[in-house]
């Protein structure tokens, strides 16, 4: 007879799961820290957004609108939406981990592509559901592959467009053949986390197809472009039966007063917004030419972060770069986790941040100064 255990045991399936980590928030030295390691951006909340939440804080006794009725109307008048069918928690997290909550367990499976956002696997490992990984091509998601892998078991298909490392973006075509693939039962989830940073025309965020079919869900984020990342706020929208049952298992209280606050100036700003988009857009492509005129390999990246690849030789390695721009209070992104042991993720700073990267990695290279 077998003893029992002499302490709790998790359910099966739970220490399989790695758990998440977070980029680095410190450097080992260097006069100034220029932290691009959580792809934040370098120009905080806008404003409105500060003067909103510091305006919450009269009111920190009472409990938030449980209902997020204010937010959700916020958003639904700047993106021409449906405010029933956006559902608002604590960062699109909590919506992507509420969507496997809600439609995959036990004997079931998930699809997530490989050098995906780590959440995905986490989410459904926590449900006792069996996440499957697709491969990709050309760093990019593949809609062959991911049909392929679609059977009786799968539940969910998780798109990250654009990609979280690799910045790279399935085109609107690509997505809707893909959907078009997918049994009625299976919810193609689409991530737009980075969606507001994408500048082609070939790109769709996915608030059409959701708005259009009742297996489809887009997410989003406060947390990138309109500088919430503190407060932590996500929403989706999609069809009105999956947001019912969303809002049947969410915490009542997971957007705090402060945060709903902050989020509906945010979303009004358009002049931050559109600031935010345009140094990206100036940064974006001069980062990527200078980190290329060093010799290293970019993946071309449609988000406000780039993947650098280093060389394989002794002394050049991701690992190497990593601990020396530490020392130059340069923090960037190991995403080993990710599939890419000799890559960093960049994100893209401010001006001076920026700078002192790419001199940080021409130092480290025996390179030149940069320009």
């Amino acid at each position: 007879m077998t003893a029992p255990p002499d302490r709790p045991i998790p359910r099966p399936g739970i220490l399989d799961i790695a758990a998440y980590v977070p980029g680095k928030s410190k450097a080992t030295g260097g006069a100034r820290l220029y932290k691009l390691s959580s792809n934040e951006t370098p120009h905080g909340p806008g404003a409105a957004a500060t003067e909103a939440f510091r305006a919450a804080a009269a009111k920190l006794e009472i409990y938030p609108d449980g209902s997020v009725r204010e937010l959700r109307a916020a958003i639904a008048e700047v993106h021409g939406l449906d405010a029933e069918r956006i559902v608002c928690g604590a960062g699109s997290d909590e919506i992507l981990t509420l969507l496997a909550r809600a439609y995959v367990g036990p004997g079931e499976e998930a699809i997530y592509c490989e050098h995906d956002f780590l959440i995905y696997p986490i989410a459904i490992r926590a449900c006792g559901a069996t996440p499957v990984k697709a491969r990709i091509k050309d760093r990019t998601a593949n809609v062959d592959n991911i049909l392929a892998l679609v059977n009786e078991k799968t539940r969910i298909v998780f798109i990250a467009n654009p990609n979280n490392p690799t910045g790279t973006y399935l085109p609107f075509d690509e997505v809707r053949r893909l959907h078009e693939g997918l049994p009625k039962r299976v919810i193609l989830v689409l991530d737009g986390a980075y969606a507001e940073y994408v500048r082609r025309n070939d790109y769709e965020s996915g608030i059409e197809l959701a708005a259009a079919h009742e297996n489809v869900v887009m997410t989003r984020t406060f947390s990138k472009i309109y500088g919430l990342a503190g407060l932590r706020i996500g929403w989706s929208y999609g069809p009105a039966a999956v947001a019912d049952v969303l809002n049947r298992i969410r915490e009542p209280f997971s957007v705090s007063s402060a945060a709903m606050a902050a989020g509906i100036a945010a979303v009004r700003d358009r002049a931050h917004f559109d600031m935010s988009v345009r140094h990206n857009e100036v940064w974006l492509p001069k980062v990527t030419a200078a980190l290329q005129g060093l010799g290293l390999e970019v993946t071309p990246s449609v988000a406000n972060f780039v993947l650098v690849h280093f060389p394989d030789a002794p002394g050049r390695t991701a690992a190497d770069a990593d601990a020396f721009l530490l020392s130059q209070g340069v923090i960037l992104r190991r995403v080993t986790d990710y599939g890419f042991p000799n890559a960093l993720r960049m994100t893209i700073g401010s001006e001076e941040a920026n700078r002192a990267t790419i001199n940080g990695l021409a130092a480290f290279l025996g390179k030149a100064k940069a320009a």
